[in-house]
């Protein structure tokens, strides 16, 4: 029987991936397989003996990445790297997980990214992304690099969440929030992205890919739809990422063109308030 590793496989993308692979799908998490130890990882993944590896493991705490770039390479970057290293030497195909946020030092860019456009990251967290695809794709020839954006889903990050469970919560605790709304991107369910990483997964079409929901919004857009659908009612200020004063910068524009997925997989996942209905719900 194929036998699928998920590192991260607790986490909010690698549980909806897990939860779909049923006795195929084996999650690995960091006590199990710590990425940024290649000789742990690689007797565990030795002894595991996978048909495929898929990595979610990601260090994504975007503003604390500016103050300690080592820890974010050291497992998005080399972390990524010792992973593909592995799959490259035992010939095990890989599906690993980048970001939007390769993207943004275009600061004029108002048309969807493709994946053949030039990578030009803002912050520490999406350079070590784009050094980890770098990685991936020189030591494993069999491998899916997929780039999503605006990830949320049921098992959130520890001691983060979720933008949307946040902006549930603070929109029942005050009555005035401030929203940065010169940021687009696309808001992405992990468990409309999990679908569509499985049925890539059945290919061999390996490659790079831009895999989110359909549309695109800013941060108070977003946030004016999840208080739309549950009913809340907070006085809700666009502000812009300036006056927001985030320690690291963000893309302005870091929508992605997932034309190239729908292609290989025969769909497109839905738009993104159709799938933030059924998170909600």
């Amino acid at each position: 029987m194929n036998r699928v590793i998920v590192l991260g496989g607790y986490g909010q993308l690698g549980s909806e991936i897990v939860a779909r692979l049923g006795d195929r799908g084996l999650p690995l998490g960091r006590d199990a397989a710590d990425i940024t130890d290649a000789v742990a990882l690689s007797h565990a993944l030795t002894a595991a003996a996978p048909t495929t590896v898929v990595n979610c493991v990601a260090y994504n705490l975007v503003d604390q990445a500016e103050g300690e770039p080592e820890a974010a390479y050291a497992v998005n970057a080399w972390g990524a790297r010792n992973i593909a290293h592995w799959c490259g030497v035992h010939r095990v195909p890989l599906m690993h997980i980048s970001s939007d946020y390769v993207f943004g030092r275009d600061s004029r860019r108002n048309t969807p990214y493709a994946e053949t456009d030039v990578c030009g990251p803002v912050n520490v967290y999406g350079t070590s992304k784009s050094v980890g695809e770098s990685a991936v794709k020189e030591n494993c020839p069999q491998s899916w690099i997929v780039r999503t954006c605006g990830l949320y889903g049921r098992q959130s990050t520890r001691g983060k969440g979720n933008f949307v469970d946040t902006m549930v919560r603070l929109g029942r605790e005050r009555p005035e929030l401030k929203i940065v709304n010169d940021q687009r991107c696309t808001p992405t369910y992990a468990g409309d992205l999990a679908e569509a990483l499985l049925a890539l997964l059945a290919t061999e079409a390996y490659g790079l890919y831009h895999a989110t929901n359909a549309g695109d919004c800013t941060w108070y857009e977003f946030a004016r739809e999840v208080f739309r659908q549950r009913g809340l009612t907070p006085n809700v200020i666009p502000i812009t990422s300036a006056e927001y004063a985030a320690k690291a910068p963000r893309p302005g524009y870091s929508v992605l063109n997932c034309e190239k997925l729908t292609k290989t997989i025969g769909r497109s996942l839905r738009p993104w308030r159709e799938a933030l209905v059924e998170y909600l719900r």
